[in-house]
This record gives C-alpha cells, sequence and structure tokens, in this order.
C-alpha cells in the first residue's frame, strides 16, 4: 500500500511525464506519457529524451506515446507527435500511440498523418491504424489515354521561357 504523503507523479519541463520510474527490460516498448498541451519549446526535449533512451538498444523498438491527457490537441501537438516519429525513425525504431482521444484521432486524420502515427485499435479507419501495422498499399493503376495528344503552340510563354535558356 503506498503511503500516504507519496509524491505525486512529476512532470518534467519538457512536457513529458516518465510512464514509470523502473528501467524497461531489454526488447520492450519505451513508454513515454505525453503531457496534456506541449509547447513547441517542449519538441526538442522530447525529441532528445527519446534519442538518449533508444540510443545504446537494438534497432526495432517501439515508443509508446500515451496520449490520454491531451484533451484539446492542436497542430503543436501534432508537430510535436511527428517529430517524436521521426527521431524514433532516424534512429531505427518505431512510435504508436496508445489511448488517444477522439479530438486528436480526428486531428491526425484531417493532416493525413495517420499512416505515419498509427494510432491503434478503435481509431475512425478501423484497424488500419493499428500500431505495429503496415499501412502502405498499392497506388491506384489508371488506363491510359488513348487519342489524346498534348501540343504545344508556338507563342504559349512556357515555350519562349525554355527557348531562351
Amino acid at each position: 500500500m503506498p503511503a500516504a504523503d507519496a509524491p505525486p507523479p512529476r512532470t518534467s519541463q519538457d512536457g513529458c511525464r516518465p510512464a514509470r520510474e523502473a528501467p524497461d527490460p531489454p526488447g520492450a516498448p519505451l513508454l513515454l506519457t505525453l503531457a496534456p498541451q506541449p509547447a513547441r519549446g517542449d519538441i526538442p526535449g522530447l525529441c532528445e529524451r527519446v534519442r538518449g533512451a533508444l540510443h545504446d538498444g537494438p534497432p526495432g523498438r517501439l515508443v509508446l506515446c500515451d496520449v490520454a491527457a491531451v484533451a484539446e490537441p492542436d497542430l503543436v501537438t501534432v508537430e510535436t507527435l511527428a517529430r517524436l516519429q521521426l527521431t524514433a525513425r532516424r534512429h531505427g525504431h518505431r512510435l504508436g500511440l496508445r489511448n488517444a482521444g477522439p479530438r486528436l484521432r480526428a486531428l491526425l486524420e484531417l493532416t493525413g498523418l495517420t499512416e505515419v502515427l498509427p494510432l491503434g485499435a478503435g481509431s475512425l479507419l478501423g484497424d488500419r491504424g493499428a500500431v505495429g501495422a503496415d499501412p502502405r498499399g498499392q497506388a491506384e493503376q489508371r488506363e491510359e489515354m488513348r487519342g489524346v495528344e498534348e501540343g504545344v503552340e508556338p507563342g504559349d510563354a512556357a515555350v519562349r521561357y525554355l527557348d531562351d535558356l
């Protein structure tokens, strides 16, 4: 039973609370809890913390970012998550989101970042946004138009510009 005078969970200056105090076992996901409203100035510190935690480990580790506290997401929140994903990928790892609320899900889908930042089960996309899923697919194939040729008139500005080179 925890002591009644135990200190509350710490929040660091960079907008992140540690998910747990004990060191992670090898291969376990790195847990990261995002503060309710990260600021743009917090991003470099968060990225440095992730980079430092992943630096010595084997590649392919999952950084699981708990975003349950983010009730009012904005574009700074999206930028923070995108930069954390970029940091993880640069070091051979990946980032997944856990406990994303409907507003954050909608904002990520609106910005087109659900393929970059997997939402986990229950997203508006269904299982396509599941952590660890590879959302890449085949591009749509179109038939080539027959009998259509693009012509250039001698007086076109684009042609004149290219001729002057």
